[in-house]
């Protein structure tokens, strides 16, 4: 079974929050205004994050379980 999931790169992200408001589960927060994190277990893989990003720093990462 594969399994799709969010990851941001921590040290390009900006914390500009575009990603929280189109994640449908809510499965991204940006703690301390920092940067954005992915909560794995929320995570559908459904790449809306991705598409959202401004500066392009979010990827799916397919695994395989």
């Amino acid at each position: 079974m594969t399994k799709r999931k969010a990851v941001v790169s921590i040290r390009e992200c900006v914390a500009c929050g575009c990603c929280i408001k189109v994640c449908p589960r809510n499965a991204i927060s940006v703690p301390q205004g920092i940067c954005a994190r992915i909560n794995e277990e929320l995570c559908v893989g459904c790449g809306r994050c991705v598409k959202e990003c401004p500066a392009s720093i979010i990827s799916l990462e397919v695994t395989t379980q």
